[in-house]
């Protein structure tokens, strides 16, 4: 900068010149004014429209790829000069055009996920010229830790895309792109360490402990009806007696009558496993359901047939009315009482009806309705009623005996 006096001497000498000059500062310096306040009104409009409505993770995702994509510029610079041998304004041209390609992509991948909810045939070039701009850049590397830096620098830019692409997808669909199937959660289910549901540690402890009773008694049962040796039922016996033993222990099985029930549920859920076998569930689609109707199995029972069971269930004397209360010992006795006469009358070929176990047992008829419709689900009594239906016409009613088939002599 010349020295003053150098100013007044020139402005001495020239005032005209000087005056020119003065006056096309002063025209520059308004112009700066307005300029700089245009871009800051222009920057403060793209602040608020822009950067404001956005979370804080996809400014700063915006701005870390920004970065990234520099570098990676950066070294396509050094490529296009040292390898290719451009040089000036061709070079200034040429050596970003991967980098204005990656970001073209991106843009078009991002417009087909708001139209499309997939960014396509786009988001896969981003990821291949991204792959194609780090090795570029990495092969004019001076050395083996620049050559890493430059393949980093690409990948990086093209990761945070991805992630605020995934955002974005989220935000759109409300869903994620996939469900992994092995996840810590998971993993954690599947060894017994976590729970599916939000059940308790105590109620988690009860179920398994009564599951693991019904289990026992199950085993027990079935090596006692096969014949087993008496080893092998002795030492069935005793796990069920631990079984039973931990289950009053941990569980307060002896005083609580809601476990107790659901013990006896998970027994005859067990006992009666063959009944599956009988089951014949109605298909929805099927062609013989097409007009929505439930087709019986059995023919109703006439006019006269139906009053006379009526008629005989009324004519129970020790039935009544009343709904019996019973506790779950006394519940246990009774229905161990019918199993038992529901097991001798099927040997002899005759299907009890329900007035009969009633009378037999000394129990409601809701009950004994309740039981018997478990029990002839049974195999052996399941056939007793088709043979008795097939042969004679005779709807189960468990009034008459079966006919037994008379073998060829």
């Amino acid at each position: 900068m010349p020295p003053i006096d150098d100013i007044a001497a020139f402005v001495t000498e020239k005032p005209a010149i000087a005056g020119l000059i003065g006056l096309f500062a002063l025209v520059g310096l308004v112009l700066a004014v307005l300029l700089i306040r245009v871009g800051g009104r222009g920057l403060a409009g793209m602040w608020q429209r822009y950067v404001l409505p956005r979370p804080i993770e996809d400014v700063l995702t915006i701005v870390a790829a920004c970065i990234a994509t520099g570098v990676s510029a950066q070294g396509m610079w050094r490529f296009s000069g040292d390898v290719l041998g451009l040089d000036g304004p061709l070079r200034l041209l040429l050596f970003a055009f991967i980098e204005v390609a990656i970001v073209t992509s991106a843009v078009r991948a991002r417009r087909n996920m708001r139209e499309n909810y997939s960014a396509g045939i786009d988001g896969v070039a981003v990821w291949a010229l991204t792959c194609l701009t780090s090795v570029l850049s990495s092969m004019d590397a001076r050395s083996v830790a620049e050559a890493i830096f430059r393949l980093a620098a690409p990948l990086v830019a093209a990761w945070l895309w991805e992630r605020g692409m995934a955002i974005e997808r989220h935000r759109i669909r409300g869903t994620g792109r996939i469900n992994w199937r092995l996840t810590p959660e998971r993993m954690l289910v599947r060894i017994g360490l976590a729970e599916v549901s939000d059940r308790t540690a105590t109620e988690v402890d009860v179920h398994r402990r009564l599951t693991r009773v019904a289990l026992a008694a199950k085993r027990a049962k079935n090596l006692r009806e096969q014949g087993a040796p008496d080893r092998k039922v002795r030492a069935a016996l005793a796990r069920l007696d631990k079984a039973m033993d931990q289950a009053v222990e941990h569980t307060g099985l002896a005083v609580d009558p809601a476990r107790q029930e659901a013990l006896l549920a998970q027994i005859a859920a067990l006992y009666n496993t063959e009944a599956l076998i009988d089951a014949d569930p109605r298909v929805p689609w099927g062609p013989q359901y097409a007009d929505q109707q439930p087709v019986p199995a059995r023919p109703q029972l006439p006019p006269a047939l139906a009053e006379l069971v009526e008629d005989e269930d009324e004519d129970v004397e020790i039935l009544d009315a009343t709904p019996q209360i019973l506790d779950t010992a006394e519940r246990a006795r009774l229905m161990r009482m019918g199993r038992t006469y529901w097991d001798e009358q099927i040997e002899k070929g005759k299907v009890p009806r329900t007035v009969d176990i009633a009378a037999e047992v000394g129990i409601s008829l809701a009950t004994a309705r309740e039981w018997r419709a478990l029990w002839k689900l049974e195999p052996q009594a399941h056939a007793l009623i088709e043979q008795l239906y097939q042969e004679h016409g005779i709807v189960d009613t468990g009034t008459f005996p079966a006919v037994a088939v008379q073998s060829a002599s």
